[in-house]
């Protein structure tokens, strides 16, 4: 019976990221009909909607997978990736690079790079913060909400440092976007995101048990403070290369795990899968919106998620509390 569940669970999020992808991929401010024999359209299908959606299907499964995971560590669903001050630390990493002009002197991978390293930095800091024998909870979200603060301070420095052109470039990263044309980088990232989804579902036992709190975890037989490192270490490293290539792009890793709990259950059997090719769809087709909503121009995927998102939110939580 938990066989057919999870075969229905994964057929209905692949059949939805493919009809949600179909849609982003057909649709724009020009209407495009598929397989064109105009170069200048076959251009727009397979060299800027085509990469689009590969990324928003890598970040969008990365954050809501990293999301899933969280949650189940912290056991509080109001956690996400960017609760530990992930996403600060990689805008800090870009602000250095943009400060010293790293894109004339290393290429066209120098913001990854520094985004990359800034939010490893930060997660550093936390394992060490957290102690060396056991990583409490609490003291762990205290560390990341403080380091979230700290971060913002640094990066308003930073705006009172540099220059307006290199301010608007910073301002432009952070709103969040995937207008990524590089598709070395996306193949790396749709592979890293794939593989993070595989290795994740290998600890959905373990996830399972520490739902169960970690005493009873323990008892079970898990390892729990390697476990929790190993999945703290594996959904920080999914949300810095997520961040470092499209910038800050909130409640992915947040509504998504919620609402597929809500439908799936709590097995994380069920809710990795689920929550990654769900966050896949729901990013794709805010980017779709993004595009389409003020088209020629088009909005900050970013901007598109925190309205859709923060709605889909607050209206889960008065549901919840009607049903309570």
């Amino acid at each position: 019976m938990k066989r057919i569940k999870w075969i229905t669970s994964l057929f209905f999020s692949i059949f939805f990221l493919l009809l949600v992808s179909t849609l982003s991929f057909l649709t724009g401010p020009s209407t495009i009909m598929p397989f064109p024999k105009d170069p200048l359209e076959r251009a727009i299908l397979y060299e800027i909607r085509l990469p689009r959606i590969l990324l928003g299907f890598a970040a969008g499964g990365s954050l809501s997978l990293s999301g899933a995971i969280l949650q189940g560590i912290f056991r509080n669903s109001l956690v996400e990736p960017y609760t530990l001050g992930i996403s600060g630390g990689a805008a800090i990493g870009v602000c250095i690079g943009i400060a010293l002009s790293a894109q004339k002197i290393i290429g066209f991978f120098s913001l990854p790079t520094f985004g990359f390293f800034g939010s490893f930095s930060v997660l550093f800091v936390l394992l060490y913060l957290s102690g060396r024998r056991a990583i409490r909870r609490e003291e762990l979200l205290l560390s990341g909400v403080m380091i979230s603060f700290i971060s913002s301070s640094i990066i308003l420095l930073f705006f009172a440092l540099l220059r307006t052109e290199e301010i608007h470039r910073i301002i432009f990263w952070m709103m969040g976007s995937l207008q990524e044309e590089e598709m070395k980088l996306i193949s790396i990232v749709c592979f890293i995101s794939i593989l993070g989804l595989l290795v994740s579902y290998i600890f959905s036992f373990d996830l399972n048990a520490l739902s169960l709190g970690e005493e009873e975890a323990m008892h079970l037989g898990i390892n729990v403070i390697r476990t929790k490192r190993f999945l703290l270490l594996l959904s920080s490293f999914l949300t810095g290369l997520v961040v470092s290539i499209t910038g800050i792009i909130g409640f992915v890793g947040l509504v998504i795990p919620h609402t597929m709990r809500l439908i799936f259950g709590s097995d994380y059997r069920f809710l990795l899968f689920s929550s990654f090719f769900f966050g896949a769809s729901f990013l794709i087709l805010c980017d779709t919106i993004a595009r389409v909503i003020i088209a020629p121009s088009e909005l900050p995927v970013g901007v598109v998620t925190g309205v859709i998102g923060g709605t889909l939110f607050l209206y889960l939580l008065l549901r919840g509390r009607k049903g309570g």
